[in-house]
């Protein structure tokens, strides 16, 4: 049986991969029921991830390709009303 480390998880999770560092935390759970970094883990990252929800995608996209100081400053205007 493979030993899951918490150090293995937030590496996971610092690159980005969010999922596998999830799985990696439940797994750490199966060993160690008890283990509270593998419990506020997956409660943050499994927060994460309903969040996303309401997601405006189309701000998401615009600030992605945004060229301009003209668009940079629309971004920043619409940051201001959130």
């Amino acid at each position: 049986m493979m030993r899951y480390t918490v150090t293995e998880a937030s590496i996971y999770e610092a690159q980005g991969l969010k999922d596998e560092a999830l799985e990696i935390y439940k797994n750490i759970l199966k060993q160690d029921p008890q283990n509270k970094n593998a419990i506020d883990a997956i409660r943050r990252l499994s927060g994460l991830r309903s969040n996303h929800e309401d997601l405006n995608y189309d701000m998401l996209d615009f600030f992605v390709d945004m060229k301009s100081e003209e668009e940079v400053n629309e971004f920043k205007r619409w940051l201001i009303k959130l």
